[in-house]
């Protein structure tokens, strides 16, 4: 495999603010063209001044759901991000590893705190 392609946030974003899902969808459709044409990853932070899980879990979140753990530990790789963005990284794919294991354990909890939607 070639060298790894840089996408980067800020760019596809068009903005250091990395807050909202719709914006995480953008980079994650990049990711995710390029991983299926076989292209290794460099996510570059660069410029990102905030970022929110729901963008995380836009952006990097739901390839758990479409690529194998491993692939991604391979091919996937970051860059230029805060520490602490590091850990809600780190958090959102916890979560995401958990969820696209066993969604209905994440689904019953949810259940459990939130109620019965159909009442």
């Amino acid at each position: 495999m070639s060298e790894p392609i840089t996408l980067r946030v800020y760019e596809i974003v068009g903005s250091g603010l990395c807050v909202a899902s719709e914006d995480g969808q953008k980079v994650y459709n990049q990711i995710h063209q390029a991983l299926k044409d076989g292209q290794k990853v460099r996510l570059s932070f660069q410029n990102v001044e905030n970022l929110t899980s729901a963008f995380l879990n836009a952006a990097i979140g739901q390839l758990y759901g479409v690529f194998p753990h491993t692939l991604l530990k391979e091919s996937l790789s970051l860059s230029d991000m805060e520490k602490d963005d590091i850990v809600l990284l780190k958090r959102v794919i916890d979560t995401a590893k958990q969820y696209f294991q066993d969604p209905k354990v994440i689904e019953a909890a949810k259940h459990d705190v939130m109620g019965d939607d159909d009442e």
